[in-house]
């Protein structure tokens, strides 16, 4: 009888295991990454930026409150938010007040769907039917019905008060200590809110360095940014595929975005240009499936640096 119940007993320990870690260990496991990228001209002194994005922050998440604010001890140049903030419409004061600290510093931010709208239920095997029906967000799907509407005006508001620049659909600039900091933004292609042709054009002449900032990494922005010669672009949405298989890697990107980059610094090409390409695995999840497997939460540090000749 032992040996007839033992291995089906282990699989279920082992699987019961598996899930008390991705629900109650790796979400609560916050990392900084630090990443260097090649993209200044040459001679201009190196830019810290720290990049939070798809917080989706639901009430009484103090651990993760905490984190964001020790982040300011970072002290960086400026802060990029790349969206999805929220998880929960009653959020919009513990999201201020955890990047409370952050924002005594230089930063910018986009929206994600999540600003948005709230979440739903869902079953995570739609990820890779969808994926396999080559149908993402609002990208060739039916649109919502019936959604939910986060109070993202008070979000934005708390943001603008604090003198963070609002890159929906257009472009803003940073001076760090005499650099001028050109940042051209989208509102978020996964519900089809990007309106490329208003800040088209690429790179102004009067900006000392220039990129683009944008929630997903879908690739017609990708190809757009590349295209008209931006040498970085910053994302978030992909949660790092947040369930992850350890040794393979992630599945989905929940866009039309590659697996191999589905978080990290990697490069996009377009046309004859070539972009870096910086996509963060965020440091939240929805609160219906607040899962991460071989996938850490987390924020980064981008050190901007003079070009590789």
């Amino acid at each position: 009888m032992r040996a007839r119940y033992g291995v089906p007993l282990a699989v279920t320990a082992v699987g019961a295991a598996g899930l008390v870690y991705a629900a109650g260990i790796e979400p609560r496991a916050f990392r900084l990454r630090r990443v260097t990228v090649p993209v200044l001209p040459s001679g201009m002194r190196p830019l810290r930026v720290l990049q939070v994005s798809d917080i989706h922050m639901v009430g009484g998440q103090r651990g993760k409150q905490r984190w964001l604010r020790s982040l300011a001890g970072l002290r960086p140049d400026f802060v990029l938010n790349t969206g999805d903030n929220l998880s929960d419409p009653e959020g919009v004061p513990e999201v201020l007040d955890a990047l409370g600290p952050l924002m005594e510093f230089p930063g910018a931010y986009v929206f994600g769907s999540n600003d948005y709208y709230g979440p739903r239920p869902r079953n995570p095997a739609r990820y890779l039917l969808e994926k396999v029906q080559g149908r993402h967000g609002l990208n060739g799907n039916p649109p919502v019905v019936g959604a939910v509407h986060n109070p993202w005006e008070d979000l934005r508001d708390g943001f603008d008060a604090a003198g963070w620049q609002n890159l929906t659909n257009t472009r803003g600039s940073l001076k760090i200590e005499g650099v001028s900091v050109e940042l051209t933004g989208l509102d978020d292609p996964h519900i089809k809110r990007d309106r490329y042709p208003e800040v088209a054009g690429g790179p102004s002449d009067t900006a000392d360095f220039s990129m683009g900032v944008v929630h997903a990494p879908y690739l017609r922005v990708l190809d757009a940014y590349t295209a008209d010669g931006y040498p970085l672009i910053v994302a978030g949405h992909t949660h790092g595929g947040q369930l992850c298989i350890p040794f393979y890697g992630a599945l989905v990107t929940n866009c039309d975005l590659d697996t191999d980059r589905v978080k990290g610094l990697s490069t996009h090409t377009s046309g004859d240009h070539t972009s870096y390409l910086h996509v963060s695995a965020g440091c939240g999840a929805n609160r219906y499936t607040p899962f991460r497997f071989a996938c850490p939460p987390e924020a980064t540090l981008l050190t901007l640096v003079g070009r590789e000749d």
